[in-house]
């Protein structure tokens, strides 16, 4: 008996309703909803007989895929709880998350089989692991289709409404990732809700995924596409001509991407050879878009509308989205958009109470979509949802209408190519090197990526270095020191959160109370744009 809405809901749904229609498309690989739900019910099944109790937690760290897709439905049809690795981290990273949450099952694909020696030593509890790519079954772990084929299939065991259904690990203002528990009912009202707005996907349109399905925007659409019944098409990654073919030859008709990711397709040159006449609404988070690349992306993609989201991971993740319609209005374009039906939020000032619209203070969120909290933090849970609102740690505005409009981040955050990277983790690497006495991490305005991280350093007493290291043209000297510090950070932390440009001087601008003016920091990068992020 189930007490509330569950992430198999919508497979159940389609297989009475449309059992022969195709679910999954992988290149050749192509399932119905049956062979889907069979599968599924299978793979649960070896879950359970490998071990896999009721809350266990079992981890995924893969490319996209159809299997990404079965372990999303199969883990909690055996009872279990998700989560999903980030795959750009290092993999120190990735073990810290593994001991964190008590992982003793890993799904690994071909590409991230070199990090498993790393893995099982620095995660010792890791007891089972599962191969799940196309290549040959390494010494030490199980074959998939393997355990698919062999396993009987077990029936769902219905994990449902404020069960966990998934610990999600973002980045943490402490220095370590944190993983934020999501319930199936936050997650189902995150995407009901989400549908309810009318303009979230196109009905029975194949969706395309080429973001990162780890990625809690990525889940979000994949969970509203399982409710519609509609078809999944997987490519490994974002690759622009990836992307092209697969909307040309399957007819896509929705698409997630992040700014960046539009900026690089609409700038493919060979776009024009492609047959995107299908693409009728593309999905953007992250940061806004700027007015020169959404009209560069109407021209180049005339079939398409576009909608924004705004949220988090702790929300599940859509707080807000902009409509189609929205973005013919300049106005509203920098705007992350009103509340999603689900949706209730309001701007705070430093008492938690609502400011006036137009004024600026800390945007927060409520509903039935808010996180449970972050696992084994009850301090960093209770100031996060203190009042039983989740504190964004984004500050903003509301304007007459509810538009919210972010303008700066309260959490020294930095969103590059639409992932968050706290300055704290790439601070705490930095400053491990000996010759950086002290360090401070910022992101600043780029063209490609939206932000990209800076780092300000100070010098140990007796090294000498340049004043500033760019990412454009520079000497041997800055190249070495530069090349030396990311270099170091690269075991430390994701390949995506190390800096891409250096500031060297004398010391940190600091305040009374002795913290780092990060304000300073960043204004000249700044200066003359509508808002200090990106």
């Amino acid at each position: 008996m189930t007490s509330g809405m569950y992430l198999t809901q919508g497979l159940h749904r389609s297989v009475r309703a449309t059992p022969q229609d195709p679910m999954t498309i992988r290149g050749g690989h192509v399932h119905t909803f049956t062979e889907v739900a069979d599968r599924v019910a299978r793979l649960a099944g070896a879950f359970q007989s490998l071990g896999a109790g009721e809350g266990d937690r079992i981890a995924m760290l893969s490319l996209n895929s159809d299997r990404y897709h079965e372990y999303l439905l199969a883990t909690p049809w055996a009872g279990a709880v998700l989560n999903p690795i980030n795959i750009r981290w290092s993999a120190a990273e990735i073990a810290y998350s593994l001991r964190d949450s008590d992982t003793r099952m890993l799904l690994i694909d071909d590409t991230f089989l070199p990090l498993l020696p790393e893995l099982r030593s620095n995660a010792s509890d890791l007891a089972t692991v599962i191969h799940c790519g196309d290549g040959a079954t390494p010494d030490g772990t199980l074959g998939y289709e393997d355990l698919v084929a062999a396993a009987d299939p077990v029936p769902d065991a219905h994990r449902s409404g404020s069960d966990l259904a998934g610990i999600f690990y973002t980045g943490g203002t402490s220095g370590h990732p944190k993983g934020v528990m999501l319930s199936h009912d936050n997650l189902m009202t995150s995407a009901l809700g989400s549908l309810a707005s009318g303009f979230f996907l196109t009905s029975g349109g194949p969706l395309l995924h080429a973001a990162p399905m780890f990625h809690l925007a990525d889940l979000a659409i994949w969970l509203a596409q399982v409710l519609h019944g509609g078809t999944h098409v997987f490519i490994p990654a974002f690759r622009p001509d990836w992307v092209l073919e697969a909307i040309q030859q399957h007819r896509i008709t929705d698409l997630l991407l992040v700014p960046t990711m539009v900026q690089m397709l609409v700038d493919q040159p060979s776009l024009s050879g492609y047959d995107t006449s299908s693409l009728q609404m593309v999905m953007y988070g992250g940061s806004p878009i700027s007015a020169a690349l959404l009209e560069r992306a109407a021209e180049r993609l005339p079939t398409a509308s576009f909608v924004q989201a705004y949220g988090m991971t702790e929300v599940s993740p859509v707080a807000t989205l902009l409509s189609p319609q929205d973005h013919h209005d300049p106005a509203l374009r920098r705007s992350g958009g009103q509340a999603a039906p689900h949706s209730e939020v309001r701007i705070v000032g430093d008492d938690d109470a609502e400011l006036a619209r137009g004024e600026v203070g800390e945007i927060t969120v409520r509903g039935g979509h808010v996180m449970a909290g972050y696992w084994g933090k009850p301090e960093e849970t209770a100031a996060a949802l203190r009042g039983g609102w989740m504190h964004t740690g984004d500050a903003g505005y509301m304007d007459e209408r509810g538009y919210v409009f972010v303008v700066d981040r309260l959490k020294d955050m930095i969103v590059s190519g639409g992932e968050n990277v706290y300055s704290v983790e790439v601070e705490n690497a930095l400053a491990r090197h000996p010759a950086v006495a002290t360090c401070a991490v910022i992101g600043v305005p780029d063209d490609r990526w939206g932000e990209r991280v800076h780092a300000v350093v100070v010098l140990a007493a007796g090294q000498q270095g340049p004043k500033e290291i760019g990412p454009e043209e520079i000497g041997p000297e800055e190249m070495a020191l530069h090349d030396e510090l990311r270099e170091f950070c690269k075991s430390l932390i994701g390949t995506y959160k190390i800096p891409r440009s250096f500031d060297v001087v004398d010391e940190l601008p600091m305040s009374a109370a002795g913290k780092v003016l990060k304000r300073e920091l960043r204004a000249k990068y700044w200066t003359g744009s509508d808002r200090s992020v990106g």
